[in-house]
């Protein structure tokens, strides 16, 4: 039975496990990803017993704007409705802000509209990553 909990407190291997599943780089950064954690505004994770199976967090200025940053569940558990539930959760804690954005990869598309996000063509995402040891 899956259970979805509202924490910000993470030790670093689940994390680790979590990101790498999926192939995300941040994974390789564990230490960095708990503070990351804490330091999101809101946190929700789900959970296969004890075992980390997904998560989604959310940045926020706290009364217009929320941005969902990270939104992963492991391979083995996609297609479940995890990550759907995970959104629909953080939606509902956002529901009063005028704005919600994602940024997400091209393959993610499909997934975030069928959830209600649009993308725009006359926005473009834009990164400088740095990440050092």
């Amino acid at each position: 039975m899956i259970t979805y909990k509202e924490t910000k407190d993470f030790n670093e291997t689940d994390l680790k496990n979590l990101f790498l599943s999926v192939n995300w780089s941040s994974g390789n950064y564990p230490d960095k990803l708990v503070i990351a954690m804490k330091n999101s505004d809101t946190v929700i994770s789900a959970w296969d017993g004890e075992k980390l199976i997904g998560l989604i967090n959310a940045l926020s200025d706290k009364i217009m704007t929320v941005y969902f940053h990270y939104l992963l569940v492991m391979p083995d558990y996609h297609s479940q409705g995890i990550g759907k539930s995970l959104l629909t959760k953080m939606l509902e804690i956002y529901k009063e802000y005028a704005r919600k954005a994602v940024i997400a990869y091209n393959k993610e598309i499909g997934f975030y509209q069928r959830c209600g996000f649009e993308p725009h063509s006359d926005k473009t995402p834009m990164f400088i990553t740095f990440l050092t040891t």
